[in-house]
């Protein structure tokens, strides 16, 4: 399978991170399960566009195996306590990065955004856009 070019991989990761900011920290007006979910969902889909760009030769089905591993992990470290770590949570990097609050809905959620980013991994590889043909 193809890989994507390196212009490509920037953007995805870039608009993955931007929305996934916006929706968190713009007060849009949006309803909290679409700030709370659609922020985790975008922050699952940039580690898997991060994953499958540093991982360029990889299957999308292995990246996206990778980035759910990683999500796990991270989400599951929500549940080791140290006053550092803590204090690190509490701060902006912290919030983004880690977060502070485990969430077994957040794994559901990181599965389905990493789900659709193989999808969309493989059409942009191979070339399909969707439709019939």
């Amino acid at each position: 399978m193809a890989q994507r070019g390196v212009i490509v991989s920037a953007i995805l990761i870039a608009v993955a991170a931007a929305a996934g900011l916006a929706i968190r920290f713009a007060h849009l007006g949006l309803p909290f399960a679409v700030t709370k979910y659609g922020g985790s969902a975008l922050w699952a889909l940039m580690i898997y566009w991060i994953v499958s760009t540093v991982a360029g030769r990889w299957s999308p089905i292995r990246s996206g195996l990778t980035a759910g591993v990683i999500a796990v992990a991270v989400e599951c470290l929500k549940l080791y306590r140290t006053p550092a770590l803590d204090a690190f949570r509490h701060t902006l990097a912290g919030i983004i990065l880690l977060g502070r609050v485990f969430s077994i809905a957040d794994l559901v959620v990181y599965g389905l955004a990493i789900v659709c980013g193989v999808v969309i991994d493989q059409m942009i590889r191979t070339g399909r856009r969707g439709g019939r043909g």
